[in-house]
């Protein structure tokens, strides 16, 4: 009788090792590209999902575009926040001009029926191309919009980088599209575009619009308003065999949707990128000021 009850108390232990070891085992993998944005994207994740899940988070980062994505593509990775015009153009490979709506719509329905991945609803932010000004500048001739700059550009120097400046869909099409032509055209990479514009070298730089330096200069950014430039709104992109595994995930991951504007996300990268704080603490108190964790 009593080794009766050894082998049994033997057996009810090693089940419930075997069923600790299946909780523990409840994990995924945020992934990230390698540049600050992105790190603070992914560092919203793994905290979002790590403090209101029982989910066992690990975060990769610092890869390129190509490699995130052959990491989701292999599942390697779970989770992470891509944009649509990277998607839709660089994946997807597709080139036709199509609106913001027909985009997501096109990436949605491409990346479940080819790769079996989830994107879901943006988080609001649309990280484009876009031209900056000075403050005096767009003060002196009047300039909220690019259609705006179209008017005076031939007394105006554009600071734009090598790739943008010939790229067919960069400054070429843009200056047919709003039939312009600027004074000159300088090649400047990097930040030196924005202590350029600051001396008064050139007049007009290039930009993405989530920059932390537009802020650090008090930069004018110009509305694209006949809408040249692809949309390149951020969204969580997710496998959906973990969707499935983990539908808590999508609980999680819905309350970011459209919780990030362009001014909004353009702060937080300032906060990491000027004022030198650290992309997770930047993201645990962006989740906190939006009472999305404790």
């Amino acid at each position: 009788m009593k080794k009766f009850i050894m082998l049994l108390s033997v057996f009810v232990l090693g089940v419930t090792t075997l069923t600790g070891c299946g909780s523990e085992d409840k994990s995924i993998v945020v992934g990230a590209k390698d540049f600050t944005e992105q790190d603070v994207l992914g560092n919203i994740l793994t905290k979002l999902i790590e403090e209101n899940t029982d989910i066992e988070v690990e975060y990769k980062n610092e890869m390129s575009s190509n490699v995130v994505f052959e990491a989701m593509k292999s599942g390697d990775i779970d989770v992470y926040v891509d944009y649509t015009g990277t998607i839709y153009g660089s994946y997807l490979e597709n080139s036709e001009s199509k609106t913001s709506e027909e985009i997501y719509e096109i990436v949605v329905s491409e990346l479940d029926e080819k790769y079996d991945l989830s994107v879901l609803e943006p988080l609001g932010f649309n990280n484009t191309y876009t031209l900056s000004v000075r403050e005096n500048t767009a003060a002196e001739y009047g300039l909220t919009t690019i259609s705006d700059l179209a008017k005076v550009s031939d007394q105006l120097v554009l600071g734009a980088s090598f790739e943008v400046l010939n790229r067919n869909d960069g400054i070429p099409n843009l200056k047919e599209t709003y039939q312009m032509e600027f004074s000159s055209e300088e090649a400047i990479d990097g930040t030196l575009r924005y202590t350029a514009l600051e001396s008064d070298e050139v007049q007009v730089i290039d930009a993405f619009s989530t920059d932390a330096l537009l802020l650090e200069y008090n930069l004018v950014v110009l509305e694209d308003d006949l809408s040249y430039f692809p949309p390149y709104y951020a969204v969580p992109v997710i496998n959906a065999e973990t969707a499935k595994e983990y539908p808590e995930l999508l609980t999680e991951l819905d309350k970011l949707t459209g919780i990030l504007d362009d001014d909004t996300m353009r702060n937080l990268n300032y906060q990491v990128d000027v004022l030198e704080r650290k992309p997770d603490e930047v993201a645990e108190e962006f989740l906190q000021e939006n009472g999305l964790i404790e």
